[in-house]
């Protein structure tokens, strides 16, 4: 029964995240353009929201840009997730742990995890501005 509830809560967790990007990733057929989803400025090239952009030539870098802020947008919202289940996972361990040293050991670890969960997440969300630096754009 301790087993069970964290199960059902990760298979739901996994399943609010995975049926959309199932549904989303219904084939097409071959991608020549892409859609912006924000504007973005690169270089003296600005990528308005909701203009198409053919993936090559010159306006390839718009694709390319949203398509890693789309990816690291995920990321980050995966992240923040998980890291929310490690600290309501870390909460009920140290409230149920009665003073046992290490099941309050176990928790402290939990909500730790999850802190370096947000860290990494939030340094996901700062992946494009380093490759901006990065290739001079």
């Amino acid at each position: 029964m301790k087993k069970l509830f964290p199960t059902l809560v990760l298979i739901s967790f996994l399943a609010a995240i995975l049926i959309p990007i199932i549904a989303s990733a219904v084939e097409m057929g071959p991608v020549e353009e892409c859609k912006m989803k924000r504007e973005i400025k690169i270089g003296e090239l600005e990528c308005a929201e909701g203009a198409t952009y053919q993936i090559e030539g010159p306006d390839a870098m718009c694709c390319i840009m949203n398509t890693m802020y789309s990816i690291t947008d995920w990321i980050f919202v995966f992240l923040v997730g998980l890291a929310g289940i490690f600290v309501i996972v870390g909460a009920m361990t140290l409230l149920m742990a009665a003073g046992a040293p290490e099941k309050v050991t176990s928790g402290r670890n939990y909500i730790m995890y999850a802190a370096l969960g947000l860290i990494v997440g939030l340094l996901a969300k700062a992946i494009p501005g380093l490759v901006r630096m990065i290739a001079g754009i």
